[in-house]
């Protein structure tokens, strides 16, 4: 059976002396969990309305509802309570039972916060699913038949979108037998060229810093939308291969070339020795280092419906783009 690899050959096994090294460590450790994400109430009115017709919900962790070309595609679905002994830090920013009916779903790769059986058995709509290379049968066992497999910079067209396959430094496993037994990566998604109302979306998934994320942007140079990880770096020393630090995301937002970051992949699980203000705070700090204008950075509240546009993406990195990607508030 194939085993599934990093481009430039990052590690992908973790060290059992290392994951024991760190849970040594994280018992010396004290954290503020505190923090809740700022959350709304979700605007079923706002997100059925005509105008405007590209949009975005967070709901949580990698969880994102977009509303592009007509379709509601939903990213890596995960309504679970809890993750391992750990439970949810805070309910997803919309019921299960209130979703609209989806019709696409993409998942970046298998590890359980990302994939979720029992979350996708009980989406409305009759989804197609999206998953990287690897991943079909297990799904055709759990008992979904509209599935496609794509490697690595692979395509997939349908109602006038296409989504793209594309790189992520990363690993996954499932149970003791299924190491690196499918790939991971991350989504870019396109309208029509025509398609004015309908902007680009990269979906990063999970990844460590490495060269694929100025690969993207050379491959794709009119990204509108970047959905960054910033959660799930500490300790750095175990974390880097697998997860950016929020000034590593940053740095990956510019090497895409993207008009716009928002932020997630923390916030709802305990998987790291981060908090979620810490990963916030650390993003804002960078973020004011980098000489970006502010308005490219959008953190939306859990369950916001945020309107897309179809931009333009600034060449100084210090200049906002005319028209921003996001209608709304950055910052704290």
């Amino acid at each position: 059976m194939k085993l599934y690899e990093n481009k430039n050959g990052a590690p992908i096994r973790p060290k059992f002396g290392d994951l024991r090294r760190w849970r040594k460590e994280r018992r010396s450790k004290t954290k503020d969990l505190s923090f809740r994400v700022p959350r709304t109430e979700f605007d079923r009115t706002a997100w059925e309305a005509e105008a405007p017709p590209a949009k975005l919900v967070w709901i949580g962790h990698s969880t994102f509802l977009l509303r592009l070309g007509g379709l509601s595609v939903l990213t890596d679905p995960v309504w679970a309570d809890r993750m391992a002994f750990e439970k949810r830090l805070t309910p997803p920013g919309i019921a299960l039972d209130r979703l609209p009916p989806i019709d696409v779903v993409l998942l970046s790769h298998g590890h359980y916060d990302h994939l979720d059986f029992p979350t996708l058995r009980r989406l409305p709509g009759d989804p197609l699913h999206l998953v990287p290379e690897g991943l079909a049968g297990l799904f055709r066992r759990k008992g979904f038949n509209r599935v496609r497999e794509l490697a690595w910079w692979e395509s997939e067209r349908t109602s006038g979108l296409t989504f793209t396959f594309v790189p992520a430094q990363h690993w996954t496993r499932r149970s003791p037998w299924d190491m690196n037994r499918s790939h991971w990566g991350g989504w870019i998604v396109e309208g029509e060229e025509e398609a004015a109302d309908v902007p680009t979306v990269y979906f990063a998934g999970d990844s460590g810093y490495f060269d694929g994320f100025a690969e993207i942007g050379g491959t794709f140079p009119r990204i509108d939308v970047a959905l960054m990880p910033i959660g799930a770096y500490e300790p750095e020393w175990f974390m880097s291969p697998q997860h950016v630090t929020p000034e590593e995301a940053v740095q990956a937002f510019r090497d895409v070339g993207a008009a716009t970051f928002v932020p997630m992949h923390y916030g709802a699980f305990r998987l790291a020795d981060d908090t979620p203000k810490e990963a916030l705070d650390r993003l804002y700090a960078a973020w004011s280092a980098s000489g970006l204008a502010a308005e490219r950075l959008v953190v939306p509240m859990l369950g916001e419906t945020v309107p897309l546009l179809r931009g333009s993406v600034p060449t100084d990195g210090a200049v906002s783009p005319p028209a921003p990607v996001l209608t709304q508030r950055s910052g704290r």
